[in-house]
């Protein structure tokens, strides 16, 4: 059992390592595409109108929201079969293991925020995106840390996952309470009717996969009508997926399904809405649109948030000895950890389009570069930090 246990762990790690390089390299294209004759192309593929109709029901969108909201639901679906693993069999289960994380995130969200509301506190138009350095992109950041080799502690990897995935949590919350527009009553009543549904599939321990699908699709479609964001529905998919069968106990329906998915998201899914998001044209940006408040507001936050909201509430709590270093981590590679956490990448995009999506605004500034650039600054000073500490840990 615990061979099985080692082995997932290590196909997780190195699948993710190998998703976040190819998150660079469509990052990369799509910065190419931007600034060179081929943004014609660019532009009209992302803006290329989608349709689907079914009798009276049509879904319209440009190729780029079919991205953001279509293929997104299958990441948010993926992160809540995490959730659920980890809080149910994983590190998450043992409840002193979880509070030094948990209390990582705690800082890691509050602390950017903080700073991203402190430079744009007189601006309520870009306080709306209060929540982007918020976000922490665990493809990328373990894709840094596939840099350093085997000399990374498998602790530092545990730490670092952990609090990641409360920091998904934290950004599923914050999209469902914060990010909602206008609420249609009739199209929640229908994710209302499916969720009973999915509670009879769980308590009844159906494993195929077919019923979960049609229940999916039907409430991806009626959140995407209601206002509530549609990538809200693989979350709750997620939570009625059977850990265990019935018949077979050493048979998890949910390790199965996210084993697969890690598959779909790490090398599709992910590298594609990098592609979809990450454009930015230069030669058009002048000085006062990289000083705005939203762009400084996210590179700060996510640099300097980032580290001192994990690293201090975690200096504190152990201080205080309420929990204690992992074994395998000191000092500085705790810190090296908290700085790699600056990257946020994907999910900064994410919220980024929420939060901007309709209000215009994008042509006072382009938070990408907020987002770019605080990323891209806690990654090398992540890898420094953690190589240094990785020779005298």
């Amino acid at each position: 059992m615990l061979k099985k246990k080692n082995k997932f762990i290590r196909t997780f790690f190195k699948m993710e390592s190998a998703g976040g390089i190819l998150l660079m390299i469509s990052s990369l294209l799509a910065i190419i595409f931007a600034n060179t004759p081929l943004i014609t192309y660019y532009e009209l593929l992302l803006s290329t109108p989608v349709e689907i109709t079914v009798g009276s029901l049509q879904i319209a969108k440009p190729l780029l929201l079919w991205i953001n909201d279509g293929l997104m639901a299958i990441f948010f679906f993926l992160v809540g079969l995490e959730l659920k693993r980890e809080l149910t069999e994983g590190e998450l289960s043992n409840k002193r293991s979880i509070i030094l994380p948990g209390v990582g995130a705690v800082g890691g969200m509050l602390a950017p925020a903080l700073i991203y509301v402190y430079f744009n506190y007189n601006d309520p138009v870009a306080l709306k995106g209060w929540a982007i350095p918020a976000a922490t992109d665990i493809a990328f950041a373990l894709g840094v840390l596939a840099l350093l080799g085997s000399r990374v502690p498998i602790s530092i990897k545990i730490f670092l996952t952990s609090l990641a995935i409360f920091d998904d949590l934290g950004a599923i919350l914050i999209i469902a309470f914060f990010y909602t527009s206008k609420i249609s009553l009739t199209a929640l009543i229908v994710v209302a009717i499916c969720i009973p549904i999915l509670i009879v599939l769980n308590r009844r321990n159906v494993i195929s996969k077919s019923p979960y699908i049609l229940i999916g699709i039907i409430m991806w479609i009626a959140m995407l009508k209601s206002g509530v964001h549609a990538t809200l529905a693989g979350v709750l998919m997620a939570i009625f997926i059977p850990m265990r069968s019935k018949t077979d106990p050493d048979f998890s329906p949910l390790k199965t399904i996210e084993r697969d998915l890690h598959t779909i998201v790490a090398f599709f899914v992910l590298p594609v809405f990098a592609f979809a998001n990450a454009g930015i044209n230069f030669s058009g940006i002048e000085s006062h649109q990289i000083l705005h408040g939203v762009p400084l507001g996210i590179a700060f936050g996510l640099f300097f948030g980032k580290q001192i909201g994990i690293f201090g509430l975690c200096w504190v709590v152990i201080k205080l000895k309420i929990t204690s270093l992992p074994a395998g981590m000191n000092w500085k590679s705790l810190y090296g950890t908290a700085a790699l956490c600056g990257i946020g990448f994907t999910m900064s995009l994410f919220i980024g389009s929420l939060a901007f999506e309709e209000t215009g605004v994008n042509l006072l500034f382009d938070e990408r570069i907020g987002i770019i650039l605080g990323s891209l600054t806690s990654g090398i000073l992540g890898y420094v930090i953690l190589r240094k500490a990785l020779g005298s840990t």
